[in-house]
């Protein structure tokens, strides 16, 4: 089986290219392509392969192995266990079985907590509602729309927290009980990014064209549901295809995206659905991320400074990311206070959330990098981070 390096020392070969003259127009050390080529280096990230295939002018796919992964944390006592119990346990004989009105309180007062990123509370509350719901979900109708619900926002929480495999089975598991194509396609939307997340951009990008195809409304008629999962699904398809080097069509994604958004006039959030939020703020959040992706620092500063935050906001996640490539576009234009300062307030407001953020890691480690002494704030925040000194 062929490795990342295989790969690189095959294309590279192919498009005339000395390691030195790939290493100074990818911006990646001559050392590290050494290494890669000679297989002494088998944790690459995601961005330094999409670097050296922008180069290589070769899908980042072509490059690419699960090395460049983001890696998924599934230790035992990591406080998710008897979530990931409960998505493949039965559920228990009770005295008194669940109803749907009860569970429907239950679920509709853990919402908040959804928005609010708060994941011990949650990592408490799931394990009892996905047994609940699964009792439920053999019994009527209306159980099987809940279960539905919890499961993908389950996906969603293990996503965010980067267990990936337990969030893999949730949104499988969501979408085999969706019971229509709206449902099925605010699912798949979930599952490309856990995707993304896993490097396998091919698979995204084919997962988002064919569920986008699928749920396309026609615009004369479309309804707010429709235009949301739409717009998400293309979003997801931009995204995939920015990072597999298809600049145009990552492009032409994105502004049919915006064109819903345009339709739909303003942000939109059904019922805490963050699956389903979509809008003209959320369009242009995902414009600043590609041109992060395309290493284009000073436009990410630009786009960001344009961006109303004001009416219905997105996601907590969408902003989240949204913030951590504003921190690096300072990072990497050698605002180093500015980057640690937007790092740190991301803390403030998402203590629970940041921790769990390779992207965060990184960030910090090219301020460290580049200072002689650390001020307290970066030494809290490698701690947050668990980033060693």
């Amino acid at each position: 089986m062929s490795t990342v390096g295989d790969r690189l020392r095959e294309v590279r070969k192919r498009r005339g290219l000395s390691q030195r003259e790939l290493a100074t127009s990818s911006g990646v050390s001559l050392s590290l392509v050494r290494k890669l080529e000679q297989g002494t280096v088998d944790n690459t990230r995601l961005e330094t392969v999409h670097k050296l295939a922008r180069v290589l002018r070769v899908p980042t796919s072509k490059l690419m192995d699960r090395s460049a992964a983001e890696p998924s944390d599934t230790a035992a006592g990591d406080g998710w266990a008897a979530v990931r119990q409960a998505l493949v346990g039965r559920p228990d004989d009770l005295d008194e079985p669940p109803t749907v009105d009860g569970v429907a309180q239950v679920l509709d007062s853990a919402l908040p907590l959804f928005r609010a990123e708060r994941f011990t509370e949650l990592g408490t509350v799931l394990p009892r509602l996905l047994r609940d719901t699964e009792t439920l979900a053999d019994l009527e109708e209306s159980g099987r729309t809940l279960r539905v619900q919890l499961l993908q926002l389950t996906g969603w929480l293990l996503t965010q927290t980067r267990h990936l495999d337990a969030a893999e089975m949730a949104l499988d598991m969501a979408l085999d009980a969706s019971a229509d194509r709206l449902q099925g396609g605010a699912t798949a939307n979930a599952q490309c990014w856990v995707l993304l997340l896993r490097g396998q951009l091919a698979e995204a990008r084919e997962l988002a064209i064919r569920w986008a195809d699928d749920v396309e409304p026609k615009m004369s008629r479309a309804t707010a549901d429709e235009l949301c999962v739409w717009g998400m699904l293309l979003l997801r398809v931009s995204a995939a295809a920015v990072r597999d080097n298809r600049a145009g069509e990552a492009k032409d994604s994105l502004r049919l995206a915006h064109g819903a958004a345009v339709v739909l006039g303003r942000e939109r959030r059904p019922r805490e659905d963050l699956l389903r939020t979509f809008g003209p703020t959320t369009v242009a959040l995902k414009r600043t991320e590609n041109a992060m992706i395309s290493d284009r620092p000073d436009v990410v500063l630009k786009l960001a400074d344009k961006i109303p935050m004001v009416g219905i906001p997105p996601t907590p996640s969408n902003h989240n990311r949204h913030r951590l490539d504003v921190a690096k576009a300072y990072a990497q234009t050698r605002q180093y206070a500015e980057a640690v300062r937007e790092l740190t307030s991301i803390w403030h407001t998402s203590p629970e959330w940041l921790p769990h953020q390779r992207y965060a890691r990184e960030i910090l480690s090219i301020v460290i990098e580049h200072r002689r002494t650390l001020t307290p704030e970066m030494r809290v925040l490698a701690d947050v981070l668990r980033l060693p000194l």
